[in-house]
């Protein structure tokens, strides 16, 4: 099937693991030329080999914190100079900071929301004037259910997550004239590089605790209907289609990928 993709130009935050790096390969699968930002250089120019070895795509790596709005500003324009052309810009650059409310401080709070929030805000920016003058484009935040469903302990994240589902709202509103489709993807509990982090903190005092078994363990204890956590390819198809001519009628949406956890549409 023709998805209506080659020869289209994507940008992607956190592109280097988990969602962003599944979704960096079906993108350049798709015949989409790719450029991905991280923070760590190293490992990013890894994944990006691994996506070109994989597909025969153009990708391009930029080292970048998108919590610092040079960093932010200088990804896009990397990508635009390299490309040409911006059509597609995936917000998926974050990190899981949750704690109960007393205990975080201003500081940890601005962070989270130069990363998340601030960040998605000013690569959005930086990318409309490339999208107008090709006719339109999609732009996906990837958000989280606590946003929707903020739990006990969950902040920064879950309001920063909030800010960021009505990013989409807003934005989807103002674009439309343009033809500039924008949408969100709401994630539970689905492989990536955070869950990954936690174990990894967990097992420090629990050597012999397996990743599985963690997953397992958070599956139940979050109720997921469906039984089990999702992978980070199944996350990467639903960003594939809003990225697609498939979905040239969908803007203004959260989609949930979750297994069916969130409490909420």
């Amino acid at each position: 099937m023709d998805m209506g993709l080659k020869g289209k130009a994507a940008l992607i935050t956190g592109g280097s693991d988990g969602i962003g790096f599944a979704a960096a390969k079906m993108l350049a699968a798709e015949g989409v030329r790719v450029a991905i930002c991280a923070r760590r250089e190293e490992h990013l120019r890894g994944a990006a080999e691994t996506v070109r070895r994989a597909t025969g795509g153009e990708v391009l790596a930029v080292a970048a914190d998108i919590g610092k709005a040079e960093d932010a500003a200088r990804f896009v324009s990397e990508a635009a100079k390299a490309f040409g052309r911006i059509d597609i810009l995936v917000n998926n650059a974050g990190s899981s900071s949750t704690h109960p409310f007393e205990q975080v401080p201003d500081e940890e709070w601005q962070r989270d929301i130069d990363l998340k929030l601030m960040g998605a805000v000013r690569c959005s920016r930086a990318v409309l004037p490339y999208m107008r003058k090709v006719g339109g484009g999609r732009i996906v935040n990837v958000t989280a259910g606590a946003g929707k469903t903020p739990g006990a302990a969950s902040v920064p994240t879950s309001v920063s997550r909030a800010a960021g589902l009505a990013l989409t709202k807003a934005m989807s509103r103002d674009l439309g004239k343009d033809n500039i489709l924008v949408n969100s993807v709401v994630i539970g509990v689905v492989h990536s590089a955070q869950w990954e982090r936690r174990h990894a903190q967990i097992q420090k005092g629990n050597p012999s605790y397996t990743l599985e078994q963690f997953y397992a363990d958070t599956v139940k204890a979050r109720g997921v209907p469906l039984g089990r956590e999702g992978t980070a390819e199944e996350a990467a198809s639903v960003i594939l289609f809003l990225a697609s001519n498939m979905a040239s009628f969908v803007t203004g949406v959260a989609i949930n990928i979750d297994g069916g956890q969130c409490a909420v549409l």
